[in-house]
């Protein structure tokens, strides 16, 4: 009926949509017996619509232009172009890491609206768990039946200090090394602080404590006024740098572990699957060698 409408003409309707001229005469005839009204009269071999039919014309319109959206966003969900996606980590991953993933991702999928939500591990935990977000970032091991964890990135651990500190000379510091600097640390409690101090106590040694605080960018900020030496996860104290400070590796090696985390109940969405594909490369290009 569109067609016919736009053409005038069945035959030349009958072409564009790759049927006969009998076959759309038939069409329109059992359309119009279904209606109960007449949807064209002929005027000097035209097909002229009624003006019924011009408004039942203003309906189909709106009706395939509705079909074409359908069809577009279906093109657009199965080529993850468009749709909605929730994700949540932890506050120094989220602000140190995600951001670079984030806006690749968006540069390749701009019709997609994006939830990035920062919380603590075990709110994140819970929130992946019972969808209430599509997908997260967690640091290994990972507890919980109800996750699906998958090995993503490691990072050693180092000491980002001011550039001009007299240990910026060494490419790895050791607690020997830093026996008598005031030490900017994370974590108090935490297993990585545990570790810390047992890399210490290795060398028969204590931690010369100045400031414990709890995220990296205060970490590095801290140790840009002089406060310390902060002793951090090298993969997400790299947003933190600038010109006046430097990063060295610390010895012994402490390992981080991350994971991307979805609920064992998410299944088949491809714009999650994308989004942790898009991941996957920036860590490697980010971290190529942590």
């Amino acid at each position: 009926m569109s067609e016919v409408m736009r053409t005038g003409s069945a035959t030349a309707a009958a072409a564009n949509l790759g049927m006969t001229q009998p076959g759309v005469s038939r069409t329109l005839a059992q359309l119009e017996r279904t209606i109960g009204f007449e949807l064209f009269y002929r005027d000097r071999g035209k097909l002229v619509p009624t003006k019924d039919g011009r408004l039942l014309a203003e309906e189909v319109e709106f009706a395939l232009a509705g079909l074409q959206r359908v069809a577009n966003l279906a093109d657009d969900i199965a080529n993850s172009a468009a749709g909605e996606l929730s994700v949540v980590a932890p506050p120094s991953f989220a602000e140190g890491v995600l951001p670079a993933i984030v806006a690749s991702f968006l540069q390749k999928h701009p019709g997609v609206r994006f939830n990035l939500d920062s919380r603590s591990l075990e709110t994140s935990r819970m929130m992946i768990a019972t969808r209430v977000v599509d997908c997260g970032f967690m640091k290994m091991p990972i507890a919980g039946d109800d996750l699906r964890c998958e090995p993503l990135v490691s990072s050693g651990s180092a000491c980002v200090l001011p550039a001009r500190h007299p240990l910026a000379a060494h490419e790895v510091l050791t607690p020997d090394l830093l026996r008598d600097a005031p030490l900017i640390l994370l974590g108090s409690g935490r297993q990585w602080r545990i570790q810390v101090d047992q890399a210490f106590a290795g060398y028969r040694l204590r931690p010369t404590v100045a400031i414990e605080t709890h995220t990296h960018g205060s970490a590095c900020a801290l140790a840009a006024r002089g406060v310390g030496i902060a002793i951090v996860n090298r993969l997400l104290a790299r947003a933190y740098l600038r010109d006046d400070l430097v990063m060295r590796s610390f010895a012994p090696p402490i390992v981080h572990q991350y994971a991307s985390v979805t609920s064992i109940n998410l299944h088949g969405s491809r714009l999650v699957s994308a989004f942790l594909d898009e991941a996957r490369a920036e860590l490697a290009k980010i971290a190529p060698d942590d």
